[in-house]
């Protein structure tokens, strides 16, 4: 009785096993891909806060920090204030930060506008666009792009400011030549 069970159960492992690949390809043939670096960010068009409109691909030519944040996302909130440093602070020189805010409500957003002082426009995202960056899962995500309005770098969850500003000083310097 006990090897008819293991027989059966090792049976029924094998089955599954076998069946996998074509169960992993129905499961992530729906999954939206990631948009690589090198390509051409998606483009959108979102009213900010303050109700005026805004479109990603107005910015071509300048370096963009596109920044997918919430207001319950702890480390989202630490990266706030010094990217609004670097938007008072590199602005002249072709910086743009861009905020999207993954709040399902504006309110506690608009609160937290009123607190963070924001330098640069915001947002209100949701799943579209989020799927449009393969979704945004696990906040936060920030996407470098490039003047020519190419992905440059993804960068999911709590990010190395320092670097982050190293890199970001650099684009803009080589934007001169």
């Amino acid at each position: 009785m006990k090897t008819s069970i293991s027989r059966t159960i090792l049976l029924a492992a094998a089955l599954l096993l076998a069946a996998a690949p074509e169960l992993r390809a129905q499961s992530t043939s729906k999954a939206v891909a990631k948009p690589a670096a090198g390509r051409i960010a998606p483009d959108f068009t979102r009213q900010t806060l303050d109700g005026k409109p805004i479109r990603l691909a107005s910015y071509k030519g300048k370096v963009v920090l596109l920044n997918f944040w919430a207001t319950w996302c702890g480390p989202c909130l630490t990266e706030i204030p010094r990217f609004n440093t670097w938007q008072t602070k590199y602005a002249p020189q072709g910086l743009q930060i861009l905020g999207v805010s993954m709040d399902d409500d504006s309110a506690p957003v608009q609160k937290a506008a009123r607190k963070l002082q924001f330098t640069y426009p915001v947002v209100m995202g949701d799943e579209k666009l989020g799927e449009q960056y393969g979704g945004v899962l696990g906040l936060p995500i920030s996407y470098l792009i490039g003047p020519d309005g190419k992905i440059i770098d993804r960068l999911q969850g709590e990010t190395n400011l320092d670097s982050l500003e190293k890199h970001i000083t650099t684009l803009l310097a080589s934007q001169k030549h």
